[in-house]
């Protein structure tokens, strides 16, 4: 086990610092415990049995993630880039509805990662000092793209903003989970109604 006094690796977009083989092992060994007791639990999980069940002090566990977001973060940072890729990708293609419904798709999949994670990413919306929130700014920057672009294509109504679109969003997520355990057929149909009733008038 590590002492802890070893940079914690940076978020997506800051310089690399190098990190000891010893701390880089523990870190390694807290993601995946973490991401199997989330899996197992929902994003509520104990942060003491991740620690236990990783073989190190929690005190290592809160130098390398001093909050929960920056566990979370750090375990859906691949997905957040993964997202703004395929959202960049999808501003190359002639816009219609079904770029917009692929996007909006991939993105309510990413949520259903972990029970609990809609709430979470919702609350983030309003809490800029959130780690979730900083390391998803460049993913709902091209979703929202992609809304503003359905709007100037008159294929969704102007007065919805990005904010408010996220909040549907996650609202149908939420409500897919909570009444229908994910069902991924439930979630095509409430988001094909969310889509209809978004339509211009």
């Amino acid at each position: 086990m590590g002492d802890g006094t070893a940079p914690q690796p940076p978020r997506a977009g800051t310089a690399a610092r190098p990190m000891r083989a010893d701390a880089r092992r523990n870190y390694d060994r807290l993601l995946a415990v973490a991401r199997d007791a989330f899996a197992e639990r929902g994003i509520e999980a104990s942060l003491e049995d991740v620690a236990r069940r990783a073989e190190v002090g929690i005190g290592t566990l809160y130098r390398h993630f001093p909050t929960r977001d920056a566990l979370l973060e750090a375990l859906l940072r691949e997905r957040f880039d993964a997202l703004t890729a395929k959202g960049r990708a999808l501003l190359d293609r002639p816009c219609d509805r079904a770029v917009l419904l692929d996007w909006t798709r991939s993105f309510m999949e990413m949520l259903g990662t972990y029970r609990g994670l809609t709430a979470a990413l919702t609350a983030t919306l309003a809490d800029e000092t959130s780690e979730l929130h900083a390391s998803c700014a460049a993913m709902r920057g091209t979703g929202t793209a992609l809304l503003v672009r359905a709007q100037e294509s008159g294929l969704v109504r102007t007065d919805v903003d990005a904010s408010e679109f996220m909040t549907l969003v996650n609202g149908v997520t939420w409500g897919n989970e909570q009444s229908f355990a994910g069902s991924p057929e439930r979630l095509d149909k409430l988001l094909g109604i969310v889509l209809d009733g978004l339509a211009p008038r």
